[in-house]
């Protein structure tokens, strides 16, 4: 990590806040994936190889701040496309050149899939503005847990115990709200689901091109998550969370229940500008995903990491169920285990973790995992009617698949309720809202809890005004160095967004921008030696720390309360590890008693206040 100086140099470089180079091109091999590399050795010169390529130019998502999703969206799409399009042409060029095969292009990662002859490859691998290939994976669609039964529940209790009905009597159905799956298909028979399909090319995608025109489903998957979703109750009983919403689908599993993660990569690319026009807003608000990685527990594997940054940046919800392979620890799972994925696990009838769902650290960033619980046990939603000629035809299931649609509903009925909201508060409210369940706090099997959309609706009810000089304070996280980096600076921000060492974490809390009455100054060190940042607002400390020639002085970044006597502020809890020599700081309680866990870091106590909100 650079200094505050250094970053201030390097910002000369940066182009534009439109089209920001991630990195230079240099003149080293690209990297290949171990598999690729296997596949190399074990395929003959006449085989060919389905590859996926990456270009290391990139667009800083996060620099588009405009709060207008209309006016934000259309802008990231222009300039993805015109990033691929600057720099994808000699890398094409050179594929066409070498007669490789169905080369796809895309814009929402910069890259392209190809089928190639292991030679061309290897020469693609020399060829300057190549930054990775690696073998485009197969993803079979997902199956129900073993040894779960499928013995009826009652099918109400999963919709009452996130609290649905009691948005719907407040006006509250999901109206005016578009939601998304990614999965095997929808059933657009099924009158549970008739009706609520958005409709028109800019409806549905089917990048195999087995069901270009209207939505179908083989394998019933994708039809009971949707029924989950917006389902009615034709037959006698609401099933879905959000009867009020339409829908729009992407087939990412074939027929045959198989996907490459280039034609995922399509879906999502596709979910960003379904009609092919920046100009239109056709974009879903919330995409339900019910599916990842095989055989893949505790592994961060970042393949759909673009692509889930680029929708989070467009303003849409990115739901993901956490996976089936409970009930050990550390069996999280990718794109769930992504910090923007919202990860959701499952509970039974009884409040119960479901012995199937997956548990946490996240293997990407060792965080809490799964975020939250829902419903997953014994759900009863909408199944394939086989064109209408079954429509009475309902299925009971179970799965962390069936408890993250219960999320997705739940988002769009939070977005029908405050339209103009930014999606990250919509999940921070069901997060801090969700009931507690197991142990204290946020945990490894519950996440934050089961959620409670009426508390979250309450959480979310506007409060009078109160003006306040504060401003966000960003947080990254380094898996390189094994460190935080605060920082309150938009330019900053935005310069190491553009540091591939550093994950951005959000606004942690807000904090006055300038010295104001009551408040003292937050010192900030960086350390060439320890890679790692030092916050303190003791004059005591700080003296002490500059005479240090590891540590070098950055001035004061911004100031806070010194008491916690003052309304509307919490305490930042300071924690320094000998092990990784860095600091971690956190206003969350929940988060403090985690973190006084574990035998890594050491409790320094409240090092400051600052607001919890803006």
């Amino acid at each position: 990590m650079r200094s505050s100086r250094s970053l201030k140099l390097l910002s000369s470089f940066v182009i534009s806040l439109v089209l920001v180079f991630s990195t230079a091109v240099t003149p080293r091999a690209a990297a290949l994936s171990p598999e690729l590399l296997s596949a190399l050795q074990s395929h003959g010169p006449d085989d060919e190889i389905s590859v996926l390529i990456t270009l290391p130019y990139s667009i800083d998502l996060f620099s588009f701040t405009e709060r207008d999703r209309r006016i934000r969206r259309p802008r990231i799409i222009t300039a993805l496309q015109n990033m691929a399009a600057l720099t994808q042409g000699p890398v094409r060029a050179f594929l066409e050149r070498a007669r490789a095969r169905r080369i796809r292009p895309f814009w929402i990662f910069n890259g392209m899939a190809v089928t190639a002859r292991p030679e061309v490859i290897r020469a693609l691998r020399r060829l300057p503005g190549v930054e990775s290939i690696r073998l485009d994976a197969t993803i079979r669609a997902p199956e129900p847990p073993a040894g779960v039964s499928p013995l009826a529940v009652e099918p109400e209790w999963n919709l009452i115990g996130i609290g649905a009905p009691e948005l719907w009597d407040l006006g509250y159905t999901g109206a005016g709200t578009v939601v998304a799956s990614m999965d095997t298909g929808v059933d657009p028979d099924h009158p549970d689901l008739m009706g609520k399909w958005r409709g028109g090319t800019n409806s549905w995608f089917d990048p195999y091109d087995e069901h270009p025109i209207t939505p179908y489903d083989s394998i019933g998957h994708g039809t009971g998550t949707m029924g989950i979703m917006v389902g009615g109750s034709a037959g006698g009983t609401a099933i879905g969370v959000a009867p009020g919403a339409q829908w729009i689908a992407v087939k990412i599993f074939n027929d045959a229940g198989s996907t490459r993660a280039s034609d995922i990569h399509q879906g999502f690319q596709w979910l960003m500008d379904p009609d092919g026009n920046p100009a239109t807003d056709d974009l879903p608000d919330v995409v339900n995903n019910s599916w990842g990685f095989e055989d893949a527990a505790d592994l961060c594997l970042l393949e759909f990491h673009d692509d889930i940054l680029a929708l989070r940046a467009a303003g849409i919800s990115v739901v993901f169920a956490a996976g089936n392979d409970g009930p050990g620890s550390s069996t999280s799972s990718s794109p769930a285990n992504y910090f923007e994925s919202f990860s959701v696990g499952a509970i039974n009838d009884l409040l119960t973790i479901a012995p199937f769902s997956s548990r946490g650290p996240s293997a990407c960033d060792v965080s809490p995992f799964p975020d939250v619980a829902a419903p997953g046990v014994g759900i009863r939603t909408s199944d394939l009617t086989f064109g209408g000629i079954f429509p009475d035809s309902y299925q009971n299931v179970s799965g962390t698949s069936f408890a993250a649609p219960h999320v997705a509903g739940a988002t769009a009925l939070l977005i029908s309720a405050f339209p103009d909201r930014p999606v990250f508060e919509l999940e921070t409210a069901l997060k801090e809202s969700a009931l507690d369940l197991g142990m204290s706090g946020i945990d490894n099997d519950y996440g934050y809890g089961l959620i409670d959309i009426v508390m979250a609706y309450n959480v979310l009810l506007p409060e009078d005004p109160l003006e306040r000089p504060t401003a966000a304070v960003h947080r990254f996280w380094s898996p390189v160095f094994f460190s935080h980096f605060y920082t309150m600076s938009e330019e900053e921000k935005n310069i190491v967004m553009t540091n591939p060492d550093w994950i951005y974490e959000g606004a942690a809390w807000y904090a006055f921008s300038a010295q104001q009455p009551g408040t003292l100054p937050v010192h900030r060190f960086w350390s060439p030696v320890f890679f790692s940042h030092f916050y303190t607002i003791s004059e005591e400390e700080k003296n002490i720390v500059m005479t240090n020639p590891d540590w070098i002085y950055e001035g004061a970044a911004y100031y806070a309360y010194p008491t916690d006597s003052v309304q509307d502020a919490l305490p930042v809890h300071r924690f320094w590890s000998p092990v990784f020599f860095s600091h971690f700081y956190t206003i969350s309680e929940e988060e403090k008693n985690i973190v006084m866990t574990n035998p890594d870091w050491i409790y320094e106590g409240a090092a400051w206040y600052a607001h919890s909100t803006p």
